[in-house]
């Protein structure tokens, strides 16, 4: 049975560090960066929105069910933006990654790539996990297009699935990756990055 506690992860010049109360101001600043906000169909708060988003991040994790991080750009120091596991569901050495946002000049970068590898690479590698899933909204094409570029297979949609912020309820689009998928997610990550280090 998995067990997850806090720790930093680390790689291709970006941290991961177990999100906490003092980050606060950062990831604010850190929506600012495209006014994150503003997109209706994902979960990123406004400033007013922030502490608490952060308090139920840290509940999440006190809980048993959400492991959350920060995610640092080391070369300039900046939260770039957040990530998290999530429904983590240790009797069945499941996990679901989820939450992610990045400031909008991150975007389509490095640092997705670089993330989604770490956390995989923690999930399958040291936890011990059987299956990892993702998940977004329906709208959230682009999140779509990026779980699929990392390799997860869709699973399908749930329908009438979760409140948005506005009070709207979402269909939620499912993926996941299996144990013995990961050896070439892997491969197809490091070869991004890779290829994107020679400028390709």
């Amino acid at each position: 049975m998995l067990q997850v506690a806090p720790l930093i992860l680390e790689g291709h010049g970006i941290a991961l560090e177990p999100l906490a109360e003092a980050h606060h101001d950062a990831l604010v600043q850190a929506t600012t960066d495209g006014r994150l906000w503003e997109l209706w169909f994902t979960a990123i708060p406004d400033a007013n929105g922030m502490r608490k988003y952060i308090h139920d991040a840290l509940k999440g994790q006190q809980d048993g069910h959400m492991l959350p991080w920060v995610v640092r750009e080391q070369a300039s120091g900046e939260i770039v933006g957040s990530t998290r596991y999530h429904d983590v569901m240790a009797a069945i050495d499941r996990v679901e990654i989820g939450y992610t946002w990045y400031r909008a000049s991150r975007q389509r970068t490095n640092v997705n790539t670089t993330c989604k590898l770490l956390l995989l690479g923690h999930a399958f590698d040291t936890l011990g996990c059987k299956v990892v899933g993702l998940r977004t909204d329906n709208f959230n094409l682009r999140s779509q297009r990026a779980i699929e570029g990392i390799g997860a297979k869709k699973d399908g949609v749930i329908r009438h699935h979760a409140l948005r912020r506005d009070g709207s309820v979402r269909d939620s689009v499912m993926y996941s990756i299996v144990g013995s998928e990961w050896p070439d997610v892997r491969k197809h990550l490091e070869l991004r990055l890779a290829r994107h280090a020679a400028g390709g």
